[in-house]
């Protein structure tokens, strides 16, 4: 199983250094040393973290007494709207994710959607893509 030093475990989290090490030193997060004396985390205890931190109460979630099939809820900050006549294009920069959306401009002008305006992308897909990177 791959181990993440503290650096990559915040990147992969959306977190500061710091928050991780608060959280290894809080006991909320499992760390050992590595050979060369760093502190790591375990890939299956990053995971299972990372995991539990997506659970409601954590996550952004639906508005009240809403049921929805989409599990995927990216809570942003519109960076960037582009509208024509008919489509609209917004990008939302939701923690260290670029999240761009296509939408009728109808439905971008009635959202009010304008850069700064908080927002959340509602993802649901049957495609997903996954890639590991080159070893």
């Amino acid at each position: 199983m791959p181990t993440y030093r503290i650096r990559d475990a915040a990147e992969l989290l959306g977190v500061s250094d710091d928050t991780v090490r608060r959280w290894a030193d809080a006991g909320r997060l499992d760390t050992a040393t590595d050979d060369a004396g760093r502190h790591v985390v375990d890939g299956a205890s990053l995971a299972a973290f990372a995991q539990a931190q997506a659970e409601p109460g954590h996550a952004a979630e639906a508005g009240p007494g809403a049921t929805v099939s989409a599990r995927n809820r990216l809570v942003g900050l519109v960076t960037k709207v582009t509208r024509d006549t008919v489509m609209a294009q917004v990008e939302l920069q939701c923690g260290p994710y670029r999240v761009v959306s296509l939408m009728s401009r109808e439905a971008a002008d009635e959202l009010g959607l304008e850069p700064g305006v908080l927002a959340t992308a509602v993802i649901k897909s049957t495609n997903v893509v996954v890639e590991t990177p080159a070893t």
